[in-house]
């Protein structure tokens, strides 16, 4: 090689795309996207996002998933009522809840479960909240999309009860609560929490349980993945998580990717 040719400037190769990815679970009508929500909306795509489940947490907030829904083709919704807000839950509420469920664009029921480690709401109303919008999921064949902190017996069993199809997302326990949840027939969200240096259990749980029953999920705004913790969150952070996860499975992020959009699809019978 000549002088010439060894100082050359180099063409540098072009970054692999990222996989393209289902976000599961998040919360585009939090007030954290007010100020550029359309933009990141409308990039979305653009970054490698196939589709998102964007959940609500109210009446009102499951109003605004859907209303995102109706704007971005490949927005779904999940409307519900979280435990936190359990409460202030009216009867007129399950009406309007019951109304919401029959929306083409709402594909599952949720973000609904139970929290006893906030306990903003009294354990009796959540229980009895989440019970009823159990009942409601049979009766309109949806899926649901559970919370569950700190509530794991009284969460399995409800389900054991009722059986509902779903996932328990961002989970975080132990591998005995994942085979339990697995026998059910549950799908396990997971998040950038698998990312995290003292979350042990949720990325031991990501490695060994089925693939079919793996769903991957943001929670956007929260759970940004490292390299980003600190940051807010968006569904583009998908594949740092996919990462771990596929590095814990020893498989490639693209295959581990693959398996879970198709796995949400089939959940959420989205396109």
């Amino acid at each position: 090689m000549n002088k010439e040719q060894s100082i050359r400037p180099v063409t540098p190769r072009e970054a692999p795309a990222p996989p393209r990815v289902v976000d599961s679970h998040a919360h585009y009508s939090d007030r954290r996207f007010d100020p550029d929500r359309e933009e990141l909306l409308s990039s979305l795509p653009g970054r490698g996002v196939e589709a998102v489940l964007c959940c609500g947490s109210d009446i009102a907030d499951s109003r605004a998933a859907l209303l995102l829904a109706e704007r971005y083709p490949y927005i779904y919704a999940a409307c519900g009522i979280h435990p936190h807000e359990s409460a202030k839950v009216k009867d007129t509420d399950y009406d309007e809840l019951r109304a919401l469920l029959k929306h083409k664009k709402c594909a599952a029921l949720g973000e609904i479960g139970l929290d006893y480690h906030y306990d903003f709401s009294p354990r009796e109303k959540q229980k009895a909240c989440f019970y009823r919008q159990l009942e409601l999921a049979a009766e309109f064949s949806l899926p649901v999309v559970v919370h569950d902190r700190e509530a794991h017996a009284d969460i399995l069993d409800m389900l054991r009860e009722l059986r509902p199809a779903g996932v328990v997302h961002s989970f975080s326990g132990s591998l005995e609560t994942a085979r339990e949840l697995l026998d059910l027939g549950m799908y396990l969200g997971f998040n950038g929490m698998v990312t995290f240096k003292n979350a042990k259990r949720p990325l031991a749980a990501a490695a060994a349980i089925p693939l079919d029953r793996l769903l991957l999920e943001t929670d956007a705004p929260y759970m940004t993945p490292e390299p980003w913790r600190g940051r807010r969150c968006d569904s583009a952070h998908i594949p740092f998580t996919a990462a771990r996860i596929a590095e814990a499975r020893g498989i490639s992020t693209e295959e581990l990717t693959a398996i879970a959009n198709e796995n949400a699809r089939r959940l959420f019978k989205i396109v």
